[in-house]
C-alpha cells in the first residue's frame, strides 16, 4: 500500500485493520458493509461505490460501516442514525471529529454509545498510525422511530 497516498488528501479511504474489525465483529456479529470495495468489503453482504450504499436499505442487518472520510462523512453519518431508526443496529469507524456539524447534529445525544479509540490506529498494512484520532459510533436498531 502506498502510505505517501493513504496519509494525504489524495484519498478517503482508509482500510479497517483487521483486528479491531475482528473484535468488533465478535461482538456485533456483522452482516452489512455498506462502503466496502471489492478488495476490502468485511461482510458477504457489502456495498459498492458503484452501488451506492446510501442509496440502498440497511435493514434489518447489523452494519460495521467505515466510510469515506471526505466531504461525504456527513451523508453517511446521517444514513447510519436514520438506518438504525428503520431497525439496523450501526457500528461506525470515524475520525473523532467532535468540532463537526455532523458530530452535533447525528452522534452527540443521539448514539446510544460514543467509544473514542486509545491511541491511533494503523489502517490497512500502513507501518505509521492515522494522523487522526478515532472513535466507534453505536447506533442500536429502534423500529417505528
Amino acid at each position: 500500500m502506498n502510505t505517501d497516498v493513504m496519509f494525504s488528501s489524495k484519498t478517503d479511504l482508509w482500510p479497517t485493520p483487521q483486528s479491531f474489525y475482528d473484535d468488533l465483529n465478535a461482538e456485533f456479529s456483522f452482516t452489512l458493509d455498506p462502503c466496502a470495495t471489492e478488495d476490502n468489503a468485511k461482510c458477504a453482504n457489502f456495498f459498492t461505490k458503484e452501488t451506492d450504499g446510501l442509496a440502498q436499505d440497511w435493514t434489518p442487518h447489523t452494519v460495521f460501516m467505515n466510510p469515506p472520510y471526505g466531504r461525504e462523512i456527513a451523508d453517511w453519518i446521517r444514513k447510519a442514525y436514520e438506518e438504525s431508526r428503520k431497525g439496523a443496529t450501526v457500528v461506525c469507524l470515524v475520525p473523532a471529529r467532535t468540532d463537526t456539524r455532523w458530530f452535533h447534529d447525528y452522534v452527540y445525544g443521539k448514539a446510544d454509545e460514543i467509544r473514542f479509540v486509545k491511541g491511533r490506529l494503523k489502517f490497512g498494512d500502513a507501518t505509521n498510525s492515522a494522523p487522526f484520532p478515532s472513535m466507534v459510533i453505536v447506533y442500536k436498531a429502534k423500529s417505528g422511530e
